[in-house]
């Protein structure tokens, strides 16, 4: 293995990350959450019910558009969607079989969105989902977490937690005294640490019962990054702390050392605050174009909007396929994004993609679990990743109808044994000749293949 695949591996982190996690137990568990590669991740909650991008638009932003509704009669008509949200369809096992099926290998789920609706049972708060004001209390399945937690882990998935350290129904947050120009807390919390502290302890004690209240949680996914101390704002995140500027530390170290009480390998992800506490980073809605040298997982929506729109745009079970590969090929993971409609389905577009996927996967999964990626990674149509056994993936990438040609030219690469080659779900044989420019897979016959075509060739 080259020293820059080593830097990968073993989690060194680049120069803009401070304080990278130094504890064995956590990092040997980073490792293992990089080989499973395909996660699953649910935007779900009040805001389902008008399919309407997720909490957003009840923050006074200027992009935010609500079509010319009042701020504050839109604001309370939101709001109160609790009284309303009533997911009788919901089925959490149904939901896992399909993420399954997909070839997904852990799950994270929106427990509670910047709007502060909590989709767990929560002693700090009556705005949740099992409070007797959300007509889906009364129904035994109320704790949704819970249940998604068990049909996912009786399936053997990894799970995960996302939680908003924002709260913007919370009045130690959005305080009612004042205005809300935009995402931040309200007022200077060192002019009033008191009321701030308040506030902290409520993240606290919430974060507390999902660690503690929920089994063994895998994953911890933060968000709302401009909630961070001092040290770690830079010239790209300043803007996001408003019109004020002002600090929002909610004591890290604190909360990371008691959610670790019951789940000492417990991987936190506070996302864009880099640190002791970003375990791996989340580029969102994007791939990188090349490795990056720390652990890494590309969040996407399979449609335009996080959560359930009615009219969504999704992207083609191709285009998904090629992202996945495109990613893992850099060495990072995909966590792909479907919203549940406001009675809990997953909308059958998803569905259909997720099945398809899932014949995908069931032939190619193995060029794609626990792989490394394999120098030069992606290169016009073709993508590498290595197995531990010293096996190549090479992966050409398919267009929409398009079949596999009689050829195929590998650049850029020196070390690859020449022979007979295997065509994954294929018994076509092929064939590998050495070029004065790298190699070339010569293919005896056609292949029916969709969306990619992996061959196996081992190296020298």
């Amino acid at each position: 293995m080259s020293l820059f695949l080593t830097l990968v591996v073993r989690n060194v982190f680049c120069q803009d990350v401070l304080q990278p996690e130094t504890d064995p137990v956590v990092t040997d568990r980073i490792e293992e959450w990089q080989g499973l590669k395909f996660g699953f991740m649910m935007h779900w909650g009040i805001y389902s019910q008008w399919g309407v991008v997720e909490s957003w638009s009840i923050c006074n932003e200027p992009w935010i558009d609500r079509k010319g509704a009042n701020y504050v009669d839109y604001v309370r008509e939101y709001q109160a969607l609790n009284s309303s949200f009533n997911p009788v369809d919901f089925n959490p096992e149904e939901w896992a079989d399909i993420a399954e099926e997909a070839g997904m290998k852990y799950v994270v789920f929106t427990t509670k969105h910047h709007d502060g609706f909590c989709m767990f049972d929560t002693e700090e708060t009556d705005y949740c989902i099992t409070d007797s004001t959300c007509p889906f209390s009364s129904d035994p399945r109320a704790d949704v977490t819970a249940g998604i937690l068990e049909a996912f882990r009786a399936r053997g998935f990894w799970t995960g937690l996302y939680f908003s350290k924002a709260d913007w129904h919370h009045p130690d947050y959005w305080a009612p005294e004042w205005a809300t120009p935009d995402r931040n807390v309200n007022y200077d919390p060192q002019t009033y640490p008191d009321r701030w502290q308040r506030f902290c302890d409520f993240i606290y004690n919430q974060i507390k019962e999902l660690t503690h209240n929920y089994g063994d949680v895998d994953i911890l996914w933060l968000d709302g990054g401009w909630i961070r101390p001092e040290n770690t704002i830079t010239d790209e995140y300043r803007p996001w702390l408003g019109c004020q500027g002002w600090i929002q530390d909610i004591d890290m170290p604190k909360i990371a050392s008691m959610a670790r009480e019951n789940n000492p390998d417990l991987i936190i992800v506070d996302r864009t605050v880099h640190g002791k506490y970003e375990n791996y980073q989340t580029p969102e809605q994007q791939v990188p174009d090349s490795l990056l040298s720390y652990p890494w997982e590309t969040c996407m929506s399979m449609g335009d909007s996080w959560s359930y729109v009615e009219t969504d745009n999704y992207k083609t079970t191709n285009k998904i396929i090629h992202l996945l590969i495109d990613i893992v090929a850099k060495g990072g993971n995909y966590l792909l994004n479907v919203g549940p409609d406001a009675k809990g389905n997953l909308p059958p577009t998803a569905v259909s993609r997720m099945k398809e996927i899932g014949k995908w996967m069931k032939i190619n999964g193995d060029a794609i679990y626990e792989t490394k990626p394999f120098y030069p990674y992606a290169n016009d149509k073709l993508r590498f990743t290595q197995n531990k056994n010293g096996k190549v993936n090479v992966f050409y990438l398919l267009d929409e109808n398009e079949t596999v040609p009689d050829s195929i030219v590998i650049t850029d690469i020196d070390r690859l044994k020449t022979g007979n080659v295997k065509i994954k779900g294929s018994k076509t044989k092929a064939y590998l000749t050495k070029t004065s420019e790298g190699y070339e897979i010569h293919i005896n016959d056609k292949i029916d293949a969709e969306h990619a075509v992996v061959f196996e060739i081992y190296q020298k």
